[in-house]
């Protein structure tokens, strides 16, 4: 609570600010709420600041391995990299999909008042996650040359990059459970401890990458392998935190040992939820794996330009996924105390907040989109497609900002099913087709491929909005 004494003889804007501050402070310190109840607006606002820096975080994995990766001036370089994150999108899928599925059962059980059978549908979530990972693990171990060639990597690409994407793959478990125990956590409401585990294993890995790619004293030079190594590590020592608080018993989720008893009525009601949120994040990142292929076509140079604009692109995006991430937590548990008009009005003022910070990172990719690929990336070649990608994705993610937060409010009511049918009519039917056509048949080359993008993920957003509408996720039991 804040000291309303303490307010007096200030004006309302030394108010404002004050109360501010202290929301703030709030937010980040992880103190217990119930979001079932009180101020919406104070509600986002507490699950949304730990939510954007968590994503800031994530999406700051990519950044910093493609910015030293590309200080090696070698293109393969940077094509192994993209090429590698292309494929692995499958793994970020299967994570996300879990993690959704995580997240939706958990703020279910906590809107319902029963954080013991949370804490047990998170386990059982863990579970699955271990079982999944040992079949991906081994897969890009054995394959991980094959994986290049398949995405019409050139020779030299895959002779310097195998290493690289057999330690990616080889280490996808801190992937999937670096996304599934925060997805827990979120469900839960204890936003701040999944953002400070992304946090830690950020620090992590910018630390490592300069010094296992350049070497440093008696540590040798790795190359782009290091990027690797320190981002596998990294995440690792994230995972391992998270460990930690998991059994320490101070968190709402409270796991006990007998909690990794196999309890297959739970396991059943997971993968239910989990597998179409998984196709979901599925087809939407094997369309941009075809992306990524039709971009091969025109030659290393303009995939590495696409890679680092992605990354650009997700860097700003993923802090709005971030904030959508408050939605899906506030209906899953809205929705478990018998509160769906609440769960609803949470999705609209999130979408406010989401489209006003859309359109400020649609100016900035406007009117800075050299400085920042510059930044990023030296060769000019490399920065003129970039550049043209940062100019014609930004023109529509005023949609994508509000597509995000109705997608999130989906999936926070356990109703994966609605988002994925989206996708497949999205991606494969229309972003695909129309992106070979202006690209390959019309001769627009990348800037075909830009273009697609936006009709795509405008179409998807207008229909996510249309659905929502209708309210069928109200009715959804998990």
């Amino acid at each position: 609570m804040v000291d309303q004494t303490s307010n007096v003889g200030t004006s309302p804007r030394e108010r404002g600010v004050k109360t501010f501050f202290s929301l703030f402070k709030q937010a980040l310190s992880g103190q217990e709420q119930d979001y079932t109840q009180g101020s919406i607006r104070r509600a986002v606002f507490l699950l949304a600041v730990p939510m954007i820096l968590e994503m800031c975080m994530e999406s700051v994995f990519a950044v910093v391995d493609i910015f030293f990766v590309g200080r090696l001036g070698m293109n393969e370089a940077v094509a192994t990299v993209v090429l590698t994150e292309s494929v692995l999108t499958i793994v970020y899928s299967l994570a996300i999909g879990l993690s959704m599925a995580a997240t939706a059962m958990v703020a279910r059980r906590i809107g319902e008042k029963n954080p013991e059978a949370a804490s047990k549908a998170g386990t059982q979530s863990l579970l699955i996650a271990f079982f999944v990972t040992v079949i991906v693990s081994i897969t890009g171990l054995i394959f991980a040359p094959d994986i290049l060639k398949l995405m019409g990597a050139s020779a030299e690409t895959i002779r310097i990059g195998t290493t690289f994407t057999r330690i990616i793959f080889g280490g996808s478990i801190v992937i999937m459970l670096l996304f599934l125990i925060n997805g827990i956590f979120r469900g839960a409401g204890d936003a701040s401890m999944a953002m400070r585990s992304l946090w830690i294993a950020n620090i992590c890995n910018i630390i490592l990458c300069p010094v296992l790619i350049h070497g440093a004293g008696p540590i040798p030079a790795f190359g782009i392998t290091g990027a690797a190594m320190a981002t596998t590590i990294g995440r690792g020592i994230g995972v391992l935190y998270q460990f930690y608080h998991l059994f320490s018993g101070k968190r709402v989720i409270k796991i006990k040992t007998s909690d990794f008893l196999p309890d297959w009525p739970i396991i059943k009601s997971i993968s239910n939820i989990a597998w179409t949120g998984t196709a979901q994040f599925l087809i939407a990142s094997a369309s941009w794996m075809v992306l990524a292929r039709i971009m091969a076509e025109f030659g290393d140079t303009a995939v590495a330009g696409y890679g680092v604009a992605i990354r650009l692109i997700m860097f700003f995006l993923l802090p709005a996924w971030g904030l959508s991430n408050a939605a899906a937590t506030l209906v899953g548990q809205n929705l478990g105390a018998q509160q769906p008009l609440r769960a609803e009005q949470s999705v609209w003022s999130t979408v406010r907040y989401n489209t006003i910070f859309m359109i400020f990172v649609t100016l900035v990719f406007l009117l800075f989109a050299q400085p920042i690929v510059g930044f990023m990336n030296k060769d000019v070649t490399v920065d003129s497609y970039a550049v043209q990608a940062l100019r014609i994705v930004s023109l529509g993610y005023i949609f994508y900002g509000i597509g995000m937060v109705v997608t999130n409010a989906f999936n926070g009511a356990g109703d994966t099913k609605t988002p994925t049918l989206i996708n497949v009519f999205g991606f494969w039917l229309f972003q695909v087709p129309i992106a070979y056509l202006l690209a390959i048949v019309f001769k627009l080359g990348p800037k075909g491929v830009f273009i697609a993008i936006v009709l795509a993920e405008t179409g998807i957003s207008i229909a996510g909005i249309i659905l929502f509408k209708k309210g069928n996720w109200k009715k959804v039991k998990i």
